[in-house]
């Protein structure tokens, strides 16, 4: 029997999956979080503890990608995974809420502008990734902050609400609540400043 390969540096839920990387299955925590019903979750957890690859894995599994080919190959990722065993209740919620996935991960930079920058691309992405609700604006100003914010030129006040605008905007579209996932970046104390 050929061992699978260990994902040393592999933070990606779906490259993981589909490339058949040595896998723990974490996929309960998916129902803890659905059974705490919690409105804001924080997960601290030490540096290299799974953080990123766990909000990789929850983004496959809740994510609405608004199309049925990307929905089926985002449920495929969980086919002989522990949450597939827990009921309708649980496999239900697959593919239902439009999901704001965000890294910070790049905004480790040595000056504030680099860091904004980055900051802006990120977010840029995102809208990007998400540029389906462009058909569902109605209002042209609404329309035109979007595409300034993806588009990367937008002001600064339009990037400093940039994630709620976009909540707002997912939420027009698709009905739903959205999930929002923040990925820090650990700043030890003494650089910040």
């Amino acid at each position: 029997m050929q061992k699978k390969p260990l994902p040393v540096g592999i933070d990606d839920f779906e490259k993981l999956i589909r490339n058949n990387y040595y896998y723990v299955d974490k996929t309960l925590f998916i129902k803890e979080l659905l059974d705490k019903k919690g409105e804001v979750n924080l997960f601290t957890r030490p540096r290299r503890f799974g953080k990123t690859l766990n909000q990789s894995m929850i983004r496959f599994f809740f994510e609405n990608t608004g199309s049925l080919e990307g929905n089926e190959a985002n449920q495929a990722l969980f086919k002989d995974l522990q949450i597939m065993k827990q009921g309708d209740r649980y496999t239900q919620e697959m593919s239902s809420y439009p999901v704001i996935s965000l890294s910070l991960k790049s905004s480790k930079q040595p000056d504030w502008e680099l860091a904004y920058g980055c900051l802006k691309e990120e977010i840029g992405r995102e809208y990007l990734r998400h540029r389906i609700v462009l058909d569902s604006l109605k209002v042209p100003e609404q329309k035109r902050r979007y595409e300034d914010i993806m588009n990367l030129s937008g002001s600064q006040q339009d990037f400093a609400t940039s994630i709620r605008f976009l909540s707002e905007c997912l939420y027009q579209h698709w009905g739903r609540k959205v999930i929002i996932l923040i990925d820090e970046y650990d700043v030890p104390f003494e650089k910040i400043g």
